[in-house]
């Protein structure tokens, strides 16, 4: 385990996270604000905790977050990539409590454009035969 800082980034949808994390009693800070303050929603709160719970770290590392893009589900996604990838770098011997639950892999789902001559991205004008 490494006593320096240690950063990274995350990504999901269009939002982007980078993560400073070193050793502390366990505070985040998300854009300056706490993390309760920054995702009001439970659920985007749980997400981003996620790999913190998963490999028994609470209390153990300050995280300083800025994040940007997107809105707060792909945010709460970028933040928890992030994280995971900065606790892999700090003990490597948590990658594959991690890997099995799959918080390394980024998910590469983004809105798919709007194409020309259509209302949206698949949906189609309504045909007439007549």
């Amino acid at each position: 385990m490494t006593d320096t800082l240690v950063q990274t980034v995350g990504r999901r949808k269009a939002a982007v996270a980078r993560v400073t994390m070193r050793p502390g009693s366990g505070e985040w800070t998300i854009n300056g604000r706490s993390l309760e303050e920054y995702f009001p929603v439970h659920r985007h709160r749980e997400f981003a905790e996620r790999p913190i719970g998963l490999t028994g770290a609470e209390g153990s590392y300050d995280l300083r977050i800025r994040v940007r893009g997107g809105g707060q589900t792909g945010q709460a996604g970028a933040v928890q990539l992030a994280v995971a990838r900065a606790l892999v770098v700090a003990d490597p011997d948590r990658r594959p409590v991690l890997r099995s639950h799959g918080l390394l892999t980024r998910d590469p789902r983004v809105v798919e454009r709007k194409k020309p001559g259509q209302p949206k991205a698949r949906k189609r004008f309504q045909f007439s035969k007549r």
